[in-house]
């Protein structure tokens, strides 16, 4: 498996805050949906491309719809939330990592991992880093406080 990480974001919320809102796609739904106003554009240009469902994620990529699943088994309260492929062409999970900066802060890292055949790493590397790297940067740009 390979694994792309984003650079470390502080995010001006507590860590408890952030896992349950990201932890429960729906719930994190009704509140994004009742803020659209306080959110960049950007995430709202990528927000139309993603479906929150009760347990589930989907995106619309290049390659399709990649349909993934909160994985309760790998998540770890409240410091790791683990999203794993229902659809997709190749095994796919998708992580936040949190930790607790005290002050009501928390440090966010998004994280990719993909289980790619070696011939194709070297073609995707750079737009999978940049893409974990904009996941980080629109996670923490989400208005937790106001949710």
């Amino acid at each position: 498996m390979e694994t792309y990480k984003s650079k470390a974001q502080r995010i001006a919320c507590d860590i408890n805050t952030i896992y349950s809102k990201l932890s429960s796609p729906t719930v994190f739904k009704a509140h994004i949906d009742a803020n659209r106003d306080k959110l960049p554009e950007e995430a709202l240009a990528n927000m139309d491309k993603v479906q929150l469902e009760d347990d589930a994620i989907a995106i619309e990529s290049p390659m399709g719809q990649l349909r993934l699943v909160v994985d309760h088994e790998k998540c770890s309260i409240p410091n790791r939330i683990v999203y794993t492929a229902a659809q997709s062409p190749v095994g796919f999970n998708m992580c936040i990592n949190l930790a607790d900066l005290g002050n009501g802060e928390t440090e966010s890292v998004a994280e990719l991992d993909l289980d790619l055949p070696p011939f194709l790493r070297a073609m995707v590397n750079k737009q999978l880093k940049e893409a974990a790297d904009k996941f980080g940067e629109m996670l923490a740009q989400l208005p937790y406080a106001a949710l």
